[in-house]
């Protein structure tokens, strides 16, 4: 059984440790291309019909503020279509109609789609949407989202390169200070666009489509084979295959499009159960189209790490739960050598903090070194959500088809804002919570047995997990009794 644990152990560390030295690649490529940007073809002489496509379900909270701000957009009103559409099954229908209407009349060509079915999901919608479109480029926002008036004077520009089949821009946070979830959040986002979505582009990397505050040739979208409903992520996916056919994607560092993040625990494990999952379907669909394609070979190992990247979720998980039996088995004195040559490993956890300080030292030139003090919070995160995400994998590889679950949006930007008033937060306790809940307890025992051995060396990470899964649990749960509790009154 020792020897059983200490190669599982082997096998985990050295998976996560091979996927964290991809935090080391775009740390080079940071530095190689940090004075890069991306350059305009000339600037925007003539104004394009572009359409605007809103996806919605259910979005009673945050709809009209979506609605309000596409209007603010400076862009001719003759060459501008908005397509609202609408899978809702609540009051959000009637309140789109309305609005939909007042902005008719103030001149606007607002068009809303409503459907009484959910085919396809958001894919679905989009692709409905696109088959009537009358734009030449589409632009796409997600209900928490707040266009910025320049949005298209911006991007529009960068589609003068005929090759260019969609511009995505970076997120910054509308809720962002809002609580240690919403910072955890905007932490690990900042990381992702300023670094890996920027350096991804400027060393002519494959980048996605982050399914929102992004605008396509409609061209591109058709050549690529259109939106497709069989993986969480059609975001993801249609960005391979567009960028397959040889499409070029464009990303703007600089240009942003504000959104809110979730601030309720069990919303925010949904979108990351549903990101990861999507991630594993991504990669199986598309992994094999790219090693069949004639991508340098460089190309296609960056491309895999990139698709794969999710799987690590059951290594962390399995790596926690093997920290306490291995307190036992360094007590023997017996396996010095495995241990010592185990150390090698903490190099990945170097990398992944130099990744996320590094973004913020990018955008936040004043006050980065507050905010990265949030990263050990967020790394207790990360592997608190380990058996939500781990599962999601896992259901992934199996082939188990599940809803799209969107994440609720209940437009909650100042701290005095509450969600718990509100409809669509989650009111039934899962067994992933229960399981959540008893790791965090073995994790306290895993402490108890560190510190009586003295092995002091263990105790931050198993304190870690243990905050993480703790955290996650507790407010799962208490997330949980008092949405039941405000419905119920």
């Amino acid at each position: 059984m020792e020897d059983f644990i200490l190669v599982a152990y082997f096998i985990s560390i050295f998976i996560l440790f091979a996927f964290g030295s991809h935090f080391f690649i775009m740390l080079y490529y940071y530095n190689k291309y940090k004075n890069v940007k991306p350059k305009v073809d000339g600037e925007l002489k003539e104004f394009p019909m572009v359409t605007i496509q809103l996806p919605i379900y259910n979005e009673i909270y945050v709809v009209r503020r979506l609605l309000d701000s596409v209007c603010k957009i400076d862009y001719p009103k003759e060459k501008l279509e908005v397509q609202v559409l609408d899978d809702s099954t609540d009051e959000t229908v009637d309140e789109v109609a309305r609005i939909c209407a007042e902005k008719r009349a103030l001149g606007y060509d607002f068009v809303h789609l409503h459907r009484t079915n959910r085919q396809g999901y958001k894919a679905g919608a989009l692709k409905e949407g696109l088959a009537v479109a009358k734009g030449e480029f589409i632009a796409i926002f997600d209900a928490d989202f707040i266009p910025q008036p320049d949005f298209l004077k911006k991007t529009l520009p960068h589609f003068n390169k005929p090759n260019v089949g969609m511009v995505q821009t970076r997120w910054e946070h509308l809720n962002g200070d809002y609580s240690v979830i919403t910072k955890a959040q905007a932490l690990a986002l900042d990381a992702h666009f300023v670094l890996e979505q920027s350096v991804r582009n400027n060393a002519g990397l494959f980048i996605a489509f982050n399914g929102t505050g992004g605008i396509w040739r409609k061209k591109c979208i058709i050549d690529a084979g259109n939106w497709q409903a069989d993986t969480l992520t059609e975001d993801l996916d249609l960005s391979y295959r567009a960028q397959l056919k040889g499409w070029k994607f464009v990303f703007l560092k600089d240009v942003t499009s504000p959104a809110e993040l979730p601030s309720e625990i069990n919303s925010l494990k949904a979108q990351q159960y549903r990101w990861t999952k999507g991630y594993i379907e991504t990669a199986k669909k598309m992994l094999p189209e790219v090693w069949k394609s004639n991508l340098p070979l460089k190309l296609k190992l960056l491309c895999t790490l990139h698709l794969t990247s999710n799987f690590v979720f059951p290594f962390i998980l399995l790596s926690g739960i093997l920290n306490v039996p291995l307190v036992y088995i360094k007590q023997s004195g017996t396996h010095d050598d495995y241990f010592a040559f185990m150390s090698i490993f903490v190099l990945a956890f170097i990398g992944s903090f130099l990744f996320y300080l590094y973004s913020q030292k990018d955008i936040h030139e004043k006050d980065w070194k507050k905010r990265i003090y949030l990263f050990p919070i967020f790394l207790s995160g990360s592997m608190g959500l380990a058996f939500n995400n781990a599962k999601a994998v896992i259901e992934g590889l199996l082939n188990k088809r599940t809803e799209f679950v969107r994440t609720p949006k209940f437009s909650l930007v100042d701290k005095n804002d509450s969600w718990k008033n509100k409809k669509y937060a989650k009111t039934k306790v899962s067994y992933a919570v229960i399981f959540e809940f008893l790791l965090a307890l073995y994790c306290l025992f895993g402490i108890g047995m560190s510190l009586y051995y003295l092995e002091i060396s263990a105790v931050p990470f198993q304190l870690m997990f243990f905050v993480g899964f703790g955290f996650i649990s507790v407010m799962s749960i208490k997330n949980l009794l008092v949405s039941k509790k405000e419905k119920s009154k």
